[in-house]
């Protein structure tokens, strides 16, 4: 009898112990990943310095592309302020590859927001000689190539992330900015959860690193996207036809998503979807919570 009573007292203090812990991790706040911060990219109208680049690297006579771990080299050296320690990060402009538009208009809405920049990696400089380093890939996040833009390194701002179990997919609208997305990294038109998307709201706009951005959808919209049937909400041939006019303007809207701001240009963000509900397309429309 002595035995099972401290046998269960243990298991009663392990639980305790257990269960605490449990506690203690979800009091942490939750942040993005390194990943989600530093391989983002952006769209932006704000030109970046590209007189700062990638020469080669090691091995450079039979290598075409460059990863985490080698060595590679860059025109600025210690004549141009480069020394042993420094940090850059390395980005590359991305052309639009897209053969159609998602919804209409989108072909002139990217054009407008400027140039897709896609985050590479991050470098450190081994050895400064007077007019190139030698730097060693620390990071990154595709494959680096010879050409490619660096910059000084810069920590980005980690903003906390919301419980998932927050989401109100019947909120409604909070009267604040409204804008699209208008596409995601590397011009995917479909995301989920985890996915980066561009959206056409930013610093001019008001918005910041951090803020939240509630993703929805009208039914019946005007603005056809390439996946939706022209009046599929109220009328289907053969499946029943609602009485009267009935579109966007008198139904219901779809909360489907939301996601975190992580980096900000004039008139644009770059947002980390943090739910999705069902699939979310390029063309859905946001709001700042």
């Amino acid at each position: 009898m002595r035995a099972r009573t401290v046998v269960f007292g243990l298991a009663f203090v392990l639980a305790g112990i257990l269960g605490s812990n449990a506690a203690a991790q979800e009091q942490v706040a939750k942040v993005p990943t390194h990943a989600d911060l530093y391989c983002s990219g952006t769209i932006t109208n704000q030109p970046f310095p590209t007189e700062s680049f990638l020469i080669s690297g090691e091995e450079s006579e039979y290598k075409i592309s460059f990863e985490q771990g080698d060595y590679v080299y860059i025109n600025k050296g210690t004549a141009q302020g480069s020394k042993v320690g420094d940090e850059f990060q390395v980005i590359r402009p991305q052309g639009n590859t897209m053969g159609i538009s998602w919804f209409r208009g989108q072909y002139w809405l990217l054009r407008s927001m400027g140039t897709m920049w896609a985050d590479k990696g991050r470098l450190r400089v081994v050895v400064a000689e007077p007019n190139l380093s030698i730097a060693q890939i620390e990071e990154s996040c595709d494959y680096i190539q010879r050409g490619d833009v660096v910059l000084p390194f810069i920590e980005r701002t980690a903003p906390q992330l919301k419980p998932e179990d927050k989401f109100d997919r019947f909120a409604p609208p909070s009267g604040k900015a409204t804008g699209l997305i208008a596409t995601g990294k590397g011009y995917i038109s479909q995301f989920g959860t985890n996915d980066i998307a561009y959206v056409t709201l930013g610093t001019d706009q008001g918005v910041h690193v951090g803020d939240y951005l509630r993703i929805f959808r009208y039914q019946d919209l005007q603005r056809q996207t390439a996946y939706q049937t022209y009046h599929m909400a109220t009328s289907v041939y053969g499946f029943g036809s609602a009485p009267g006019h009935w579109d966007w303007q008198n139904l219901p809207r779809q909360v489907i998503g939301e996601g975190v701001v992580v980096r900000t240009a004039p008139n644009s963000s770059t947002v980390l979807i943090t739910f999705g509900l069902r699939e979310i397309y390029a063309g859905d429309s946001i709001e700042v919570e």
